[in-house]
């Protein structure tokens, strides 16, 4: 996918793991070590324009009546296997801890199935792995699983059928059967609706922290939470990996203030030693400002949201100076990506012979229609997602 050529210049035994442990691995995605003290005065910072497939290859949006995001089975094996064929930097997955201590990835906090006509829906924390397994298309030939259902925000339900199914997965299969080079954002997943004790959110942590020393070996990992007290915490339980705060910028209203704007979500970070921000991506255009204020901070930051399948909403914010984007439309995205980093290169070439004022100036033209264009594209999608229940 081509984009206009507009120029761009600008452990195992977890409680005994040191906060001052040094960073296992040394990624090519990664500026420093989290714990380098000549670096850290310099702030965490991705050494480039990051692209994370969002739950690997996308996710399923099954009231959707675009068939890519319904195409592969989310937070499946499958899934980010195709993701890491487009050569993608990361993907993103959620996890959670079955009732008998097994890290899962699954998105939502209640997996539903029908028996007997009527709907049934447990919590993924409730049930054992065994049980979490019975769900979907089974790793057997010729085993038959209970039907998936899935319930959007506005309480609507339907069957979980894709193009592309696949079974359910733990963490571990993950780090198993994925390439080593593929980096992980995993985020910690939490019931906004639960107030979770320090002893609950110590154990579910450690739990998955087990999991990610005994596997990861050089893999590039990040971890992310909405849940203020879970990144916290896991900064606190070690200090091998960053950890980013996620936040959708004061677009809903939480009791927790902490998760009400970017500026609290800097003030977090700052408070707790975290390394970086993920934000949806309509705050930062609503907000601007806080790109320069979140960079200021020492803190790396990259943006989710639907309008990160635009490219070029990608673009601008490439030009804002933003980190990364996590996206469902990984193959266009990263083809995007791309493009803007071709130019970027051609750009700084151009500057070292001395040839770019005139293009300089041809290029802020450009850029400014583009500017307005894309502009155009987000209120046009703004106005789409007000009308599409999510």
């Amino acid at each position: 996918m081509a984009l206009k050529a507009v120029h761009v210049s600008d452990v195992p035994h977890l409680d005994q793991v040191s906060e001052n442990t040094a960073l296992s691995m040394c990624s090519p995605c990664f500026s420093n070590c989290v714990n380098d003290d000549e670096n850290a005065k310099c702030g965490f910072k991705f050494l480039k324009f990051v692209v994370m497939g969002h739950r690997g290859s996308g996710m399923n949006m099954l009231q959707s009546p675009d068939r890519r995001m319904k195409s592969i089975k989310e937070n499946s094996i499958r899934s980010f296997d195709a993701a890491a064929s487009c050569h993608i930097d990361f993907i993103e997955f959620d996890v959670q801890v079955t009732k008998d201590d097994c890290p899962v990835i699954f998105h939502d906090n209640f997996i539903l199935t029908q028996a007997k006509g009527a709907i049934v829906e447990k919590r993924v924390t409730d049930i054992a792995l065994d049980e979490f397994f019975s769900y979907g298309p089974q790793k057997e030939t010729g085993n038959v699983g209970k039907p998936l259902f899935r319930k959007t925000k506005d309480g609507r339900i339907f069957e979980w059928k894709v193009e592309k199914d696949d079974h359910l997965c733990t963490l571990q299969e993950a780090f198993q059967k994925l390439d080593q080079s593929v980096g992980f954002n995993i985020e910690l997943k939490f019931d906004d609706l639960i107030v979770y004790k320090e002893v609950e959110l110590s154990h579910i942590l450690k739990v998955i922290l087990r999991v990610v020393f005994e596997h990861a070996k050089d893999r590039p990992i990040i971890f992310s939470s909405f849940q203020p007290d879970a990144a916290l915490w896991v900064r606190k339980l070690q200090g091998t990996y960053p950890v980013f705060f996620l936040t959708n910028g004061g677009s809903e209203i939480y009791t927790d203030i902490r998760r009400n704007s970017l500026d609290e979500a800097i003030k977090l970070c700052l408070a707790g030693g975290l390394q970086g921000i993920v934000s949806e991506v309509r705050a930062m255009f609503r907000n601007p400002g806080a790109v320069p204020r979140i960079k200021d901070s020492k803190l790396a930051l990259i943006t989710y949201g639907q309008l990160n399948n635009v490219p070029e909403v990608v673009y601008m914010q490439h030009l804002m100076g933003i980190g990364g984007v996590i996206v469902d439309l990984v193959k266009e995205i990263t083809e995007a990506v791309s493009d803007i980093t071709s130019l970027t290169k051609e750009g700084e070439e151009e500057e070292e012979k001395g040839c770019l004022l005139e293009e300089k100036g041809k290029a802020e033209v450009r850029g400014t229609l583009m500017l307005a264009e894309t502009h155009t594209r987000i209120d046009s999608t703004l106005i789409h997602e007000h009308n599409t229940v999510n």
